[in-house]
């Protein structure tokens, strides 16, 4: 599937807060674009309230709009698997509830065979001790979420929640990732 130019290209993820998946690829080199929302609930045009609620079914996560050229798809779940805990069942840290779940919304056949191929080595690999619970499934609808929660990160680097959460794992993916960043090339 394709992003907003030609060539470009859409994956969507969850892992958690939506913050702390944008907060890394918005730095890594080939993308684009990352936009924070909903996806993969009925409830049509949710708000952040009625998705805290976890009656929505959606789940928070980043749309990424990337250049294959630059960055795979693969790479991009390389680097979604390493800064999220893919075996806790709706939930990241403190932070519990469907809307927290892991997820991966495959945008064609070509995604879903890749996700499945890299699901299936990290499980080979025991890089987890304990199995992924992470969901795979077609993408159907994406919504953005409120202004105030795109760029957070960005925004609000010195917030507690930033500093403990968001953080450690921009850190993680800079060091583990160095030559993906944007400022690496």
């Amino acid at each position: 599937m394709t992003g907003n130019r030609l060539g470009l290209e859409l994956a969507t993820l969850g892992g958690g807060c939506f913050w702390c998946l944008e907060a890394v690829f918005e730095q890594a080199r080939g993308v684009e674009q990352v936009v924070s929302g909903y996806s993969a609930g009925q409830t049509e045009n949710p708000n952040y309230e009625q998705i805290c609620t976890g009656q929505t079914g959606h789940a928070e996560v980043v749309q990424i709009t990337f250049d294959p050229q630059t960055i795979s798809y693969r790479a991009l779940l390389e680097i979604f698997f390493t800064i999220h805990d893919p075996t806790t069942l709706n939930r990241q840290g403190n932070d519990r509830g469907t809307q927290y779940r892991s997820i991966i919304l495959h945008h064609d056949l070509n995604q879903k065979a890749v996700a499945q191929a890299v699901m299936r080595e990290i499980s080979e690999r025991k890089i987890w001790d304990a199995p992924l619970v992470t969901q795979l499934q077609a993408f159907e609808r994406f919504y953005p979420a409120e202004a105030y929660h795109q760029g957070y990160y960005r925004g609000h680097a010195n917030q507690a929640y930033c500093q403990v959460v968001v953080a450690p794992k921009v850190v993680k993916f800079r060091e583990k990732y160095h030559a993906l960043l944007k400022s690496a090339g």
